[in-house]
């Protein structure tokens, strides 16, 4: 087992200074003091794990990242309870995923356990970075690069695995449900592709279509899928589910090209433990838009590490655009489900899966 470093910032942030940052932080705008590092070689293995002041990275012009892109990362959140407790949720499940992202681009597996250890390593340093408050809680970025230094095309047999901390309130801003634009020409993931993957190529090829959501009013962009463009895939960076009117949740089937969310996951379990059915199938966007029109469908919403369960107003298209319900405030079933997630997720509801994680600090 790899034992952890520790090596204190010489100029830590003051208590006033950490409440004044943490008061109103804009996601993944502020960072704690510390980052967890560890290093692979083809031949030794991971070494060198510490817990450093965080710093910028000097790489070389050359390192293998910066030219083919093998660079993976995850997303998770830590949590301080009403007891002042602090926990994870589901980290097991992040470690796994971010295995199965290595393996599909080729790079080094970080074995689970190292990184759950790189993580409650930094959280023991970090601890007091942890928010109380209840929309508020420290997200974690585990990310890891390809640095060997050179210009050819192969694996590379250098990595670099950090651990981020950064203090968030919610992932969008101001209050009610978001608009979201339906790409109808850019795709984000084809089957055989890695689309199952959280790769940073998957979220920069994104960025384009995601500027033009923004340039009809909207807060994040749908992809359809590559081969008919007809039917959902999922969104920029979060999956999409859609209530009936008999109060049954859909969301799209996993098939290669739609990331494995957890909290896509943990819905559709915890969904199924109350009591509501809980579907997935292929959704045709124009299935989609007649059914939203009639109230056929009556809510939407996206769902991810971020974003929680963020309640979806609106589809808009260059042909026009459909509401979800009023078209303004988050309907019963979306806030029953993250009621629920939120409070499995902050301790204070029981916990009958055994996805609540304690880290002793």
């Amino acid at each position: 087992m790899v034992e952890f470093t520790v090596e204190q910032t010489t100029r830590p942030t003051s208590a006033e200074q950490r409440a004044a940052l943490m008061a109103d932080p804009k996601f993944g705008r502020v960072f704690t003091d510390h980052m967890a590092v560890i290093r692979y070689k083809d031949g030794q293995g991971w070494y060198d794990a510490k817990i450093i002041p965080r710093q910028p990275l000097q790489i070389d012009p050359a390192s293998t990242v910066l030219h083919y892109g093998q660079e993976i990362f995850e997303g998770l959140k830590a949590y301080r309870g009403k007891d002042g407790a602090v926990s994870l949720f589901r980290p097991e499940a992040n470690a796994a995923r971010f295995v199965a992202s290595a393996r599909r681009l080729s790079m080094a597996e970080l074995p689970e356990e190292l990184f759950l250890g790189a993580i409650k390593a930094l959280l023991k340093v970090d601890r007091d970075w942890v928010p109380a408050e209840a929309e508020k809680s420290l997200y974690l970025r585990p990310f890891m690069i390809s640095n060997e230094v050179f210009l050819g095309v192969k694996r590379a047999n250098e990595y670099l695995f950090i651990v981020l901390a950064s203090p968030v309130g919610g992932y969008f801003s101001g209050n009610g449900s978001i608009p979201v634009w339906v790409s109808e020409h850019y795709t984000r993931a084809a089957i055989g592709g890695t689309g199952e993957a959280k790769c940073g190529g998957n979220y920069a090829s994104s960025l384009l279509p995601q500027q033009e959501a923004s340039d009809n009013g909207c807060s994040q962009v749908l992809f359809l899928d590559a081969k008919e463009r007809r039917f959902i895939d999922e969104m920029g960076g979060m999956n999409v589910m859609f209530v009936r009117k008999d109060g049954s949740v859909v969301t799209p089937p996993l098939g290669g090209t739609i990331l494995r969310g957890i909290t896509r996951d943990s819905i559709l379990k915890l969904g199924r433990h109350m009591g509501l059915t809980m579907v997935e199938e292929p959704l045709a966007i124009e299935d989609v838009f007649k059914a939203a029109a009639t109230g056929d469908i009556t809510e939407a919403f996206a769902c991810g590490t971020a974003a929680v369960i963020s309640p979806i107003g609106e589809f808009r298209r260059k042909a026009g655009s459909v509401a979800f319900g009023d078209g303004k405030t988050a309907g019963p079933v979306t806030m029953k489900l993250r009621n629920a997630l939120c409070g499995l997720q902050r301790g204070e509801e029981a916990d009958p899966f055994g996805w609540v994680h304690p880290v002793a600090l």
